[in-house]
């Protein structure tokens, strides 16, 4: 079985925070790195969402065309990526040339198949400055929760699709004005209803198999039918639909968006030279696992349009899992730039470095609840946990390895492990691997702190440093044993945490791409057992892995963000 694993594609309109690398990138680049060391084929796509309203909104008023203010944004989070060695496969742009290609495809399958039609619709409009108010040119009261600043195409609270005509106190984006009417108009509509009995049918088989705070979502949704949405709008940026009487508008944001994750699949065959066929191999192939990294507020796009979109082209299968998660707020609040209430995750990851921050990160993953970002809990999950545990254990052993065997450790004296741990290590390989393959990320870094917390014990109650004086070939043999175990946690922080893993592989002469590191991570414990059937000696000096974070340092953060949200 390959997987197809997409993250969602991030709109080019904006700074990404935490929530979003906590969300969605960090543990869809987990999943793939875990499913690559498992052998398993796997690609991981993504790329920009570069067209909508609100890109027109801020192009126009930084003054630089559509393009390249996406162009511009594209960058800046490919570069914060990087950073975060969140590592994707293919990261295209929905404004390219071969996107716009595959999407008129699928507009002129569904069009072809009766699936989009035109209907006559009534439309914001704003009555002072004559501005048609589509999706975010209009603001106000949330019908649902009653949020006072929900937008025309979302509510940002609730997470309700807002039909903009049932808005309270509607306000035009444009002027600013009150004066907001509806006039006649027409657009052109999906007919998700139309579709509605084959894709109930296809939602049951994968009820079982999805989170539980993703199903109920959907069926709140989905009880009765699907309700038709407008795929078309009275826009200047974006792709023309395709019809002689459709001149200036374009085919809106969320039809094309999905697109994307086809479309740069696409791309990122041909451009690495590859001879499978996206379809064929791929995204219609019975032998491929789709799975969507997503935020709550995407579940409708991944759960039910593309899926519609999906079975009414025949294209390509719909999603296979669907690994939603909620949301990470900041010290129990939404992030909000404008209201200074965030984290500027550049900053961040230049003064802590990617370990920091993606073991952080990963322990706030909001599999299942909502979770809080805070500099105090960062301070203390560094310090006490993988500074105080993982990093301690391993500078213990590695340090009194280098100082006490500088020739090295023989041979048999790896036996002791390979008698006594052995089966414990499987044990832990088996349950790591069942975490992972269930989307449970969070809870597989727990689990290899669990192991490191195991070890740490072990070597605090073997006490090296006091046998050495009585007995040095026992210390020997509990230094074999804990650097067996240093080599098992540098292997399975490989998807976790990339450089202490590399660092902690080069001990060893190895890298995550090693073929022993595979096959240790895929439970192959003789081959590992063969690397330690010579003597071994330490490849580099040991140094220290985990720098601890100042808590002085931690309380200026915290202060300077309190004094951001109080300007």
């Amino acid at each position: 079985m390959k997987y197809l694993i997409t993250s969602a594609l991030p709109y080019a309109n904006g700074p990404l925070h935490f929530g979003h690398m906590a969300g969605v990138y960090l543990p869809a680049d987990i999943f793939t790195r875990h499913k690559k060391l498992k052998g398993v084929e796997a690609i991981h796509i993504s790329g920009s969402d570069e067209h909508g309203v609100a890109i027109m909104q801020n192009a126009q008023k930084a003054g630089i065309s559509y393009q390249e203010y996406v162009n511009d944004w594209h960058k800046t989070h490919k570069d914060l990526f990087d950073k975060y060695e969140i590592q994707f496969d293919f990261f295209g742009q929905t404004s390219a040339p071969y996107h716009k290609e595959e999407t008129l495809t699928w507009f002129n399958d569904l069009l072809s198949k009766g699936l989009i039609e035109k209907k006559a619709e009534q439309q914001l409009q704003c009555q002072s400055c004559k501005n048609m108010l589509p999706d975010r040119f209009v603001e106000g009261e949330c019908y649902v929760c009653h949020y006072p600043e929900a937008r025309g195409d979302e509510c940002p609270s609730c997470g309700t699709w807002i039909d903009p005509l049932k808005l309270l106190k509607p306000v035009c984006k444009f002027c600013g004005s009150n004066d907001v009417k509806a006039v006649d108009s027409f657009q052109w509509y999906l007919m998700l209803s139309k579709v509605y009995p084959e894709w109930q049918k296809w939602f049951e088989g994968r009820k079982p198999e999805w989170r539980k705070n993703v199903v109920p979502f959907v069926e709140s949704l989905t009880k009765e039918n699907l309700v038709d949405r407008a795929i078309t709008r009275d826009l200047d940026w974006g792709i023309d639909v395709p019809l002689p009487e459709a001149k200036g508008k374009k085919i809106y944001v969320w039809f094309d968006a999905p697109i994307g994750y086809v479309s740069n699949t696409k791309e990122y065959l041909k451009q690495s030279g590859s001879k499978d066929d996206h379809i064929k191999d791929w995204w219609g192939s019975k032998d491929v696992k789709i799975v969507n990294f997503i935020g709550k507020d995407n579940i409708i796009f991944h759960s039910i349009i593309f899926p519609v979109m999906c079975l009414g082209t025949g294209f390509v299968n719909p999603v296979t899992d669907l690994p939603a998660n909620q949301y990470v707020n900041l010290e129990g609040k939404q992030f909000s730039k404008s209201k200074g209430w965030y984290v500027d995750a550049v900053e961040a990851i230049n003064q802590f470095g990617s370990d920091a921050m993606r073991f952080y990160l990963t322990s706030l993953i909001p599999e299942t609840s909502d979770s809080s970002f805070t500099w105090k809990s960062m301070e203390l999950k560094i310090n006490s946990e993988l500074a105080n545990n993982i990093g301690n254990f391993i500078n213990r052993a590695m340090k009194f390895s280098a100082s006490k065997f500088p020739e090295g450790v023989e041979a048999q004296k790896f036996e002791a492990f390979f008698k006594d741990h052995v089966q414990d290590v499987n044990t832990f390989i088996k349950e790591y691997h069942e975490l992972l393959d269930s989307y449970q990320i969070k809870k597989g870094q727990e689990h290899i702190m669990g192991l490191g917390s195991k070890v740490n014990q072990f070597i605090t109650e073997r006490a090296p440093w006091t046998e050495f004086k009585t007995d040095p070939e026992k210390a020997k043999e509990t230094i074999a044993i804990s650097t067996a175990y240093v080599l098992v946690i540098g292997t399975f922080f490989a998807p976790y945490l990339p450089q202490l893993s590399k660092s902690i592989l080069s001990y060893f002469g190895l890298n995550a791409e090693s073929e022993l590191v595979k096959k240790i991570y895929q439970g192959d414990l003789n081959a590992m057992k063969d690397f330690f059937a010579k003597d071994f000696k330490l490849q580099v000096e040991p140094q220290g892995l985990v720098p601890k974070i100042d808590p002085k340092v931690i309380e200026e953060l915290d202060l300077k963000l309190k004094e951001k949200a109080s300007v």
